[in-house]
């Protein structure tokens, strides 16, 4: 999903983009054609032999192995997802990068009940969590001894085109759609959703304006309940159905605050996010 409106970015501010694609990926056909378009194949686990043709300005780094619930906690997996980072930054080096930007997560701070600014101190809990803190740290540290202008971006909550078909929206969007009252937890949290177009236009203003080595949550930095998210979806999609929350239980390491502080970003780049979430829906669904 982020890839992907990425490339759309690129295309819309007319620059050529080089897509490094998990082999025999099954969402390849995602990514737009376009002349500005070029797509490689390559494992993450290859990234450290890979040579790519030509000079790059900038690399992001969106590439990680085992993001599920479910593998999480995949304890060989996640250390070897901060190796491939790693290898990702050797790899922009030698296509002659001058930044890098690596993709980080909400599950770095743990469980917080404030505002998550960049320098708040982080608490992780899953072993994803873990992975994703340590492998911002050392790919930040690397790429000073590179040379590389090195930020990383905490990612919160996103949706919209090409989500994946078990997330949270594109599970209630289903339901809805089939006439169906989704089974959700009380969906008590307060979370900070944000359009994966805002998440592409944040991104490329920290490629072009992010100052060197800080790290900056990504949200629309406004919270609300998750039923009200819930709700907003319903309303959209049929009124008339009657929601229930309460028939599933949380699962283990529920965040149930995140919002980000975005004055940060928006202070050193001038990104504010401009998609508002029921309009984000509408044009989803459609």
């Amino acid at each position: 999903m982020i890839g992907t409106a990425v490339i759309r970015e690129a295309i819309r501010q007319n620059c050529k983009v080089t897509c490094i694609v998990h082999k025999g990926s099954k969402r390849i056909g995602n990514i737009p054609k376009n002349p500005l378009v070029a797509v490689v194949e390559c494992n993450i686990d290859e990234y450290a032999s890979l040579e790519l043709a030509g000079k790059f300005d900038a690399f992001i780094h969106l590439a990680w192995a085992k993001t599920s619930v479910v593998g999480r906690d995949d304890i060989d997996t996640q250390i070897r997802n901060i190796q491939y980072t790693l290898d990702a930054v050797r790899l922009a080096h030698r296509c002659g990068c001058s930044v890098f930007i690596g993709a980080g997560s909400q599950a770095e701070y743990g469980v917080r009940s404030v505002p998550l600014t960049g320098d708040l101190p982080v608490q992780p809990e899953s072993g994803y969590g873990i992975a994703k803190f340590t492998a911002g740290k050392l790919s930040g540290m690397l790429c000073k001894q590179l040379g590389i202008r090195f930020n990383w971006i905490r990612i919160l909550s996103i949706y919209g085109k090409n989500d994946g078909e078990n997330t949270l929206i594109s599970y209630v969007i289903k339901e809805l759609a089939a006439k169906r009252s989704p089974e959700l937890t009380k969906c008590e949290q307060l979370w900070d959703y944000l359009n994966c177009e805002d998440v592409a236009k944040a991104f490329f203003a920290v490629l072009e304006k992010g100052v060197d080595g800080k790290v900056y949550p990504l949200g629309s930095g406004q919270g609300r309940k998750l039923s009200s998210y819930v709700e907003d979806i319903r309303d959209v999609i049929d009124p008339g159905i009657e929601l229930s929350f309460g028939k599933k239980e949380y699962y283990p390491h529920q965040p149930m605050y995140l919002v980000a502080d975005i004055s940060e970003l928006t202070g050193d780049t001038g990104w504010k996010p401009e998609v508002e979430f029921k309009d984000g829906i509408k044009n989803l669904i459609k």
